[in-house]
């Protein structure tokens, strides 16, 4: 099992800024990428096409469940993306930033 995750979420415009810096601050996350996306989808019954921001978030994998709890309280979507791919391998200089970046 690998140590280290990157986590998709997708914020409304301008709200990926805040959600990132506080992440980062409070070491939840190493490093938050921030990218604008279109985003394609159906909810409640309706087809959506939205501007959005992807946060690309790089954590370690024992910070899952605390990064998701402060998403969840900080983002104003009701049922935000939140999805947790495993990190298989990586340049070791930067995972060992990483790890000492988080916790």
């Amino acid at each position: 099992m690998s140590e280290f995750v990157v986590v998709l979420c997708t914020t409304a415009l301008a709200e990926a800024d805040r959600l990132a810096k506080t992440l980062v601050e409070e070491r939840l996350a190493a490093c938050v990428n921030i990218a604008p996306v279109r985003s394609y989808y159906i909810w409640e019954g309706k087809l959506n096409e939205d501007q959005e921001e992807l946060m690309i978030i790089k954590t370690k994998k024992v910070m899952v469940e605390r990064l998701q709890e402060r998403i969840l309280e900080l983002h104003s979507y009701k049922v935000p993306e939140i999805i947790v791919l495993s990190v298989t391998e990586g340049y070791h200089p930067y995972l060992s930033w990483m790890a000492e970046s988080v916790g």
